[in-house]
């Protein structure tokens, strides 16, 4: 049997149709960004209400957290109108290539 929550994720999933391979399919289509690499995460805990993302992308090169969270957002304009918290990190390649390389 399912848990609340994994039926109200899927409810919001069948409502809006917003999941991370959604999300994620979205913004690697998105020629203005061409990303190198995306992952998803629902964070809200499986009810499919909030996400979080990396987003590599070299067209984030010379903008500030706020101009890439403005060219990520523009692209998932209708997808976060209908999310309740959407928390993306965007990265550079060589920040992306630094940051995997703490992680080792």
């Amino acid at each position: 049997m399912a848990s609340k929550t994994d039926v109200q994720a899927e409810e919001v999933q069948n409502t809006t149709g917003i999941t991370p391979d959604s999300l994620g399919d979205t913004l690697k289509k998105a020629p203005e960004l061409n990303a190198s690499h995306v992952d998803i995460q629902d964070i809200s805990g499986g009810c499919g209400a909030s996400f979080a993302a990396l987003i590599v992308s070299d067209a984030f090169q010379g903008k500030s957290a706020l101009q890439r969270h403005r060219l990520v957002n523009g692209i998932l304009k209708k997808e976060i109108a209908a999310v309740h918290a959407w928390t993306p990190k965007c990265l550079t390649s060589e920040q992306w290539e630094k940051e995997k390389a703490k992680m080792r």
